[in-house]
């Protein structure tokens, strides 16, 4: 009984200290962010300036159009650092309301439609002719389904279609996203979901790593499932929500 209690005090010891671990790593990827968030500011407000001073060398506009994509790029980095630290130690707030999650992903799928076209490729989405609801924080759930469509842009095979399917089943509203791999997938499901992985290892996309860790936090923050599967260069993202029946009317007085 002793050591037991020995065990049970010693795995307790080693939890608390993985959690004062995690809250630190947390703090410093926060704080180290937002210290890069001031000179970036500059630096783009800088670039912002540049383009409109009326330079018309070419290659003065070439270097100017690499800093403000890089720059951009490295802006976005820093928000999603922070998004992740705290989405994965769950210090986010979440507001839950009744959302259309049909009506969210149209939405979704208008604004990518350009970036999936100047991508090559052709979205099919089946889903019901009614809508579903779910309950979640607007915000969070469109970051989810954002970053899963910014997936399949950054690292989908051009002239391939992305297949996404929205049903009900067994009490939850389910999404799933296929597509198949530009790059051979030689990575476990499992770890193509920490965070700065990729699936692919030339690391010549724009991609940061976090996107998929981001979503699988995000989602699990609000109460839902995310799971990936991988069979060859298929890539499939499955993400479920708890539905959220239609509301009933109240009851005459």
């Amino acid at each position: 009984a002793g050591q037991l209690n020995d065990l049970g005090s010693a795995i307790g010891n080693a939890v608390e200290e993985r959690l004062k671990s995690e809250r630190f790593k947390a703090e410093l990827i926060t704080n180290v962010s937002h210290d890069l968030k001031t000179p970036l500011t500059s630096i783009i407000n800088y670039v912002d300036l540049l383009k409109k001073t009326g330079v018309e060398d070419p290659k003065a506009l070439e270097y100017i159009e690499v800093l403000d994509r890089k720059s951009q790029r490295l802006k976005k980095l820093t928000e999603d650092l922070v998004e992740a630290s705290k989405a994965s130690t769950g210090a986010l707030t979440v507001n839950k309301e009744r959302l259309g999650f049909i009506q969210l992903l149209d939405q979704a799928l208008g604004e990518y439609e350009e970036k999936f076209e100047k991508s090559g490729l052709s979205p099919v989405c089946t889903a019901p002719d009614h809508e579903l609801y779910v309950e979640a924080d607007g915000r969070h759930l469109w970051r989810v389904i954002d970053n899963l469509l910014g997936n399949c842009v950054k690292y989908a095979m051009p002239g391939t279609r992305v297949y996404l399917d929205v049903k009900a089943w067994d009490g939850n509203v389910v999404l799933s996203v296929k597509n198949v791999s530009r790059e051979p997938l030689n990575i476990p499901a499992d770890r193509l979901m920490e965070r700065f992985v990729r699936g692919e290892e030339s690391r010549t996309t724009e991609g940061s790593g976090l996107g998929l860790s981001i979503a699988r936090s995000l989602t699990e923050l609000q109460g839902g499932t995310f799971r990936l599967d991988i069979d060859g260069d298929l890539f499939k993202a499955v993400v479920s929500f708890p539905e959220c029946r239609a509301l009933t009317a109240a009851p005459p007085l």
